[in-house]
């Protein structure tokens, strides 16, 4: 589980910085609804980084977020730097909660199959959140 976690954590802490990037660089008419769409999604994932590095912990393991793990390891999508347009920022940030959200759901899968029914469940609330964060990027691209 320790493993497990630990992977979920690199790729949500990957997943804040691309977060900011489209909150600092995002251009268009929709500039403030998604500005502020973004950061509060980078909170929330921020958020959810904390608890498993704590699950992390509990277990007796040792949290690796450090910017050398995190870009060695990272399983997303690397994020387009140079974007600007929203819809650019969009697809990209869709692309990569969908790669998340796809990840804490075979999580879950695993946390159950080993007997860890509060793996599964933090798993499961991150999963849910980062299902509604995608929804509200996709509903950006209707």
């Amino acid at each position: 589980m320790i493993g497990l976690l630990n992977q979920q954590l690199v790729d949500a802490i990957d997943l804040k910085p691309a977060l900011e990037q489209a909150h600092w660089n995002v251009l268009g008419p929709e500039f403030i609804a998604l500005h502020e769409l973004f950061d509060q999604i980078a909170a929330q994932i921020e958020e959810h980084g904390d608890t498993m590095a704590e699950r992390v912990i509990q277990l007796g393991g040792i949290a690796t977020g450090t910017t050398q793990t995190v870009s060695k390891s990272t399983s997303l999508p690397a994020y387009p730097a140079e974007a600007t347009a929203q819809k650019v920022h969009l697809e990209a940030l869709r692309e990569q909660l969908a790669a998340f959200a796809k990840s804490c759901r075979k999580a879950i899968d695993e946390a159950d199959q080993a007997g860890d029914a509060d793996t599964a469940d933090i798993m499961t609330g991150i999963s849910r959140a980062v299902d509604k964060d995608l929804w509200f990027l996709a509903a950006h691209l209707e």
